[in-house]
């Protein structure tokens, strides 16, 4: 089972994810293409953001880190180099929310979130192909946010600020978010980040800022009677909602894992293994018969049980996480069973790429939402394929190409 299921994430990663944004998305007046609607049209003129440059940054970096094909390292430069000039501030520092077709700024706020997966994908960049100027980039992305984000006095960071870093009065990633001051998200991708960061550059400064958010996680963050993670916070790390997001969940469970084994104290891992168990087993209360994961559970306790491709992305790693970390072997079936959902509901054969999401009403593909765009990018599910690949490698001792 291990070794087809290694076999169907490399054909899925080469064959159906990266091919399409080689063939579909690359702008010939610089960068990538900003959107396509759910029917596959392109729409020429869409903004850009940079959580999808970021994160197309990270994903063909990584992919070339893993298989060696040199046309993902040409993808993965052109990225890097699309970011460096279009969406670094050189003025005030961090980088853009968004800029426009034709690259010139368009929304300049500065969200953390979005800095933060550009240090994500410029960390993997230099571990990969060792540009240094993708770690300088990184390095004083890093300083943008230890500077302007962190709450030195009650801990954690603050979710935006204004181009030239003042207070701003809507701080929410998108419409369907609270506007609070402190976030899951935001504080689970500045994590993320970070751990990238600090598996090539040691600097003793990120190494204590890794640390601290990985105990915000254990310490704040984390319900520790439920085994859920709260979404949103007010200044004094209040919890302002009740919701269960059950893909953020099981998220974490393996991004807090893979942040402890980075940082290397073994007291710190044992603390986090012992945490992200309960966290991965609490998440998998949306997961369903066919192998599925829902996507949350409302503070009314209603639901909202719409398939999302990322939250089935995530499901699979998890899964495979308490098979390889947790002594649990039974969950590589699981995930066989979540990773065939995905192939049978969610993978578009003939286009490419994945589908946004199955409804929960009826099964129907939900059309109304991106094939590609401004949150749709090749990250979630191309990072399935290689944490795939390399933890189903490090359970059967195979090689990983």
């Amino acid at each position: 089972m291990e070794s087809e299921m290694i076999k169907e994430f490399r054909k899925c990663l080469d064959d159906n994810i990266l091919y399409y944004w080689l063939d579909r998305m690359v702008d010939s007046r610089g960068g990538f293409y900003g959107r396509r609607d759910g029917f596959d049209m392109l729409d020429r003129d869409a903004p850009k953001g940079a959580i999808l440059n970021a994160r197309i940054l990270w994903s063909f970096a990584a992919a070339f880190r893993l298989t060696g094909n040199f046309a993902y390292e040409l993808l993965a430069s052109r990225a890097r180099d699309y970011i460096r000039d279009r969406f670094m501030d050189n003025v005030y520092g961090g980088v853009y929310w968004s800029v426009s077709a034709d690259g010139k700024p368009l929304d300049t706020r500065k969200q953390f979130y979005a800095i933060a997966f550009a240090i994500y994908g410029l960390a993997e960049h230099y571990r990969t192909t060792g540009d240094e100027e993708s770690l300088r980039m990184a390095q004083s992305l890093f300083h943008d946010i230890e500077t302007h984000s962190l709450d030195r006095e009650k801990g954690g960071y603050l979710e935006a600020q204004t181009r030239d870093w003042h207070p701003i009065a809507d701080m929410r990633l998108s419409e369907k978010d609270d506007n609070s001051a402190k976030t899951m998200n935001t504080h689970l991708h500045i994590m993320e980040g970070y751990t990238a960061l600090l598996r090539v550059w040691r600097s003793p400064e990120l190494f204590d800022a890794t640390k601290g958010l990985l105990r915000i996680f254990l310490d704040r963050i984390l319900d520790k009677d439920t085994g859920h993670l709260g979404l949103f916070f007010n200044d004094d790390w209040e919890r302002e909602d009740g919701i269960f997001s059950y893909g953020h969940d099981i998220e974490a469970s393996w991004l807090m894992l893979e942040t402890a084994m980075v940082i290397g104290d073994d007291g710190l891992y044992k603390e986090t293994l012992a945490a992200t168990e309960k966290i991965a087993m609490a998440a998998l209360e949306g997961r369903r018969e066919d192998g599925s994961m829902i996507y949350e559970r409302h503070a009314d306790g209603s639901l909202d049980d719409d398939r999302h491709w990322w939250v089935q992305a995530e499901n699979v790693i998890g899964q495979l996480y308490l098979a390889a970390y947790h002594g649990k072997p039974e969950f590589v079936g699981a995930a066989a069973e979540s990773w065939r959902y995905i192939k049978e509901k969610l993978i578009d054969p003939g286009k490419g790429e994945w589908y946004w999401s199955r409804r929960g009403s009826d099964g129907s593909i939900n059309r109304e939402e991106d094939k590609a765009g401004f949150w749709k990018c090749p990250y979630h599910n191309s990072r399935m394929c290689i944490e795939g690949i390399e933890t189903l490698s490090k359970i059967t001792g195979c090689q990983n190409k």
